[in-house]
């Protein structure tokens, strides 16, 4: 095995170390630097004069006709807390935080807006004046970046109509990403006028055509390399703010520079949308859902990642967890003077999947229905249409195991035994929550939509019969590049040990767009199939040839004691020759390498089911929440890696609780994290707060997708986007009161029944 190697390892000759000076106030004009101090210490200095003045979206997944640009590589106004405005390197750490602290900076502070609600009305201080929208510059009215409204069927009748209606307004917080490794960057200008790039990334090809486009360099002289990362939960999804401003010391220096953010400069960098949920559903007295209202308010902060597309898929993630035949939606996304607001396990699913579960729990308590049946009675399945991330990524869902997991969990868990809401008294009260979600497997659709998605790879056969994979595929740390290589062992009949996935960069791989969507098995493990099988292909043509017998009637399979696959014809069992053979003659004869490389974009996006049962004991003295036991079942096809999937779910369990119970950043009035950014005030769930795993049950579904690599399809992303719903759900059954905003901390428990027994 190949040691991993992060870009914070990395060491080059001559490479000098960067700093960032971060601003000290969340909104403010910047009236001048004066960087003569650190110049005169021998540090390299980049402020506003020294980049190229050239508007940017650190993640270039939309299209450029509907993308939003408002960044630069450096500040042109400060607009959050931490917001890079000036840089250094030096030929130390400690000489480049010395020079960087000796930098002056006189600003105009303005007034600070945290609130979206607030930054919407009348008169509020603006965060920009204008951004540009694809080819065009617009004026940004009212700290509104951007907004989407949809409409389907006849919502109006479908509501009047209804015998019930039931809504509440869902609120969650901004959480931070809290991966392992803060953001870093190693940057090496090359004599050709080129840059070689190590960053922290979850797409290479996209920071090549970023870097690119911002330095006005061919993308042929700019080559960024894969190098596994420590996690990131979508907070490298983009290019991150360290990368362009790595490079622009490295060319203004003419030597090798390496750029590591603080944590506390990570914490300011990074979160989670925060969003603002009113959801109305109809229903007939049976239960079937008829029709339903949403306004979803997205908390954006200083910079738009993609807020367009999260707009778009957060419709999406309600169409498709229940048939709503008809619906009205209104999506906005708000500047705010905060951390920037970017994809998170889910991108916006946990936030939509924790007001949709929720709702259908208390309309099931109104009908007097069990809430496992009436999610059963309109939940979308088998056969039916699937938005995945939106309206313009439509497809037929055509593998299903809702009813396998619903069941088997709620077995397992004693779900028909669970206590009456409100019904206990004492100080320790027990409550059994259910919640289901998905996720889409990739972006893909029939038709392509406003989001870039589409993998490819490199398969190519040695002379000895091993195999080399070559992908730009990044793997976070989830197994997902141990799967594709077992996806194309299994497609080519051959020893898992002598498949290897190379080392890969921008020039050596084509374009994959980003790890993102639970794309990684099902789309970047299509893409490493379809591939083999044209090597497959290939080399029975090939093999053909020396066996002096038609290809159709020559099969692949594996040999156990030669440790090769072997191509033979069953009929005549004598015409036979091992791959390595085959490849060693190909070589020898001066002939080719058997080898494919393709481009993939799926044309569907399953759905990744996934099922959430917990159960918990609610302290009434305290307002902590234990956790006893927790079933959790997946529905992600064949399940490529056993051991692998287990943890996405572990993993996904204890995100989730995090995010039910504990995690929230909070914002002072001056724009600054509370407790002064300090990871430790982020909190994220310490051990003793995570759910236990010796209390996890976990099962798979027994089903195929079709559309995936040998019926492959995703998880990752799944795992975590119901367990909030899930924790609220089993709250409200030990107390009899439902909870509308994330987290439930102790204390809004303790407030909750304090106003119950008033």
């Amino acid at each position: 095995a190949r040691r991993c190697v992060s870009e914070t390892d990395i060491k080059l000759p001559r490479m000098l170390h960067g700093r960032i000076l971060s601003s000290p106030y969340a909104h403010a004009r910047i009236k001048s630097i004066d960087a003569s101090a650190a110049g005169a210490m021998g540090a390299v200095v980049l402020t506003w004069d020294d980049i190229p003045h050239v508007r940017y979206n650190e993640r270039i997944i939309t299209i450029p006709a509907v993308l939003h640009k408002d960044h630069y590589v450096l500040a042109d106004k400060v607009r959050r807390m931490g917001e890079a405005v000036a840089a250094v390197a030096a030929e130390t750490e400690a000489l480049a935080e010395k020079a960087v602290r000796a930098i002056r900076v006189e600003y105009e502070v303005l007034p600070v807006v945290t609130d979206p609600f607030e930054a919407m009305a009348p008169g509020a201080v603006p965060v920009y004046d204008t951004i540009d929208w694809g080819p065009d510059e617009i004026k940004v009215e009212n700290n509104i970046a951007c907004q989407r409204e949809i409409q389907e069927g006849d919502t109006d009748s479908a509501f009047a109509e209804a015998d019930l209606v039931v809504e509440g307004r869902f609120s969650t917080q901004k959480i931070y990403h809290a991966q392992m490794e803060p953001k870093s960057c190693v940057c090496r200008p090359e004599p050709d006028g080129g840059l070689t790039v190590w960053p922290t990334t979850q797409s290479i090809h996209n920071v090549r055509i970023l870097l690119g486009q911002i330095f006005d360099i061919p993308l042929s002289k700019v080559n960024v390399k894969k190098i596994p990362v420590g996690g990131t939960f979508g907070s490298s999804i983009q290019m991150n703010p360290p990368i362009p401003i790595c490079a622009a010391l490295a060319l203004k220096a003419g030597r090798p520079v390496k750029l590591t953010l603080t944590r506390e400069e990570d914490v300011h960098d990074h979160t989670r949308y925060a969003s603002h949920i009113d959801l109305k559903l109809a229903a007939k007295s049976d239960g079937t859902l008829t029709g339903a209202e949403m306004e979803l308010v997205a908390d954006i902060g200083a910079h738009n990642i993609q807020a367009y597309s999260l707009l778009g898929v957060s419709i999406g993630w309600l169409v498709s967890l229940y048939k709503l035949p008809n619906v009205r939606y209104r999506g906005t996304a708000v500047y705010t003077n905060k951390a920037i607001s970017c994809a998170m396990q889910g991108f916006g699913n946990p936030q939509v999947t924790f007001a949709a579960e929720s709702l259908m729990d208390e309309l099931a308590g109104k009908l007097d229905m069990d809430p496992l049946e009436l999610r059963l009675k309109n939940y979308v399945g088998l056969g039916d249409s699937f938005w995945g991330q939106g309206p313009l990524v439509r497809s037929i869902v055509q593998s299903d195991g809702v009813r396998e997991l619903l069941r088997h969990g709620a077995e397992t868990i004693g779900w028909e035994d669970r206590p009456q809401p409100g019904m206990q008294t004492g100080r320790h009260r027990l409550g059994i929550g259910l919640a289901r979600g998905f996720h889409t497997s990739s972006a893909g659709a029939p038709q392509p939509g406003d989001v870039i998605d589409f993998s490819g790879a490199m398969v190519k056969v040695n002379v000895d019969g091993s195999v080399d994979v070559i992908t730009a595929l990044m793997d976070h740390g989830g197994g997902t590049l141990e799967a594709i290589a077992k996806l194309v062992a299994e497609e080519l009949c051959v020893p898992l040990d002598k498949v290897s996935m190379a080392p890969a960069e921008t020039c050596s791989t084509v374009y994959d767009c980003v790890t993102h969507a639970t794309r990684g098995v099902y789309a970047g493990g299509g893409a490493a199939v379809k591939a083999a099988k044209k090597v497959h292909r290939e080399v029975l043509e090939t093999a053909a040839r020396y066996l002096n017998v038609m290809p159709e009637a020559l099969s692949l399979r594996p040999d156990r004691g030669l440790d090769q696959s072997v191509v033979f014809a069953p009929s005549m069992p004598e015409r036979r020759m091992t791959l390595g053979e085959l490849a060693t003659r190909c070589w020898e004869q001066s002939w080719k390498t058997i080898a494919s490389v393709v481009s993939y974009r799926p044309t569907n996006c399953p759905p990744a089911y996934v099922t959430v049962f917990v159960e918990v004991e609610v302290d009434t003295w305290t307002g902590n929440v234990q956790t006893l036991r927790t079933v959790m079942g997946s529905d992600c096809g064949t399940v490529v890696n056993p051991v692998m999937a287990r943890g996405q779910l572990e993993g996904g369990l204890s995100k989730g609780a995090g995010y039910a119970l504990y995690e929230s950043n909070v914002w002072n009035a001056d724009g600054q994290v509370a407790g002064n950014g300090y990871w430790i005030d982020a909190k994220t769930a310490a051990i003793g707060e995570s759910p236990p795993i010796d209390g996890l049950t976990i099962h798979f579904a027994d089903t195929y997708e079709p559309t995936g690599p040998h019926g492959a399809k995703g998880l990752g992303e799944a795992a975590a986007n119901p367990v909030a719903a899930a924790y609220a759900n089993a709250i409200t059954n030990a107390l009899g009161i439902r909870f509308y905003e994330l987290p439930i901390t102790p204390e809004k428990i303790l407030r909750a029944l304090k106003q119950e027994e008033a």
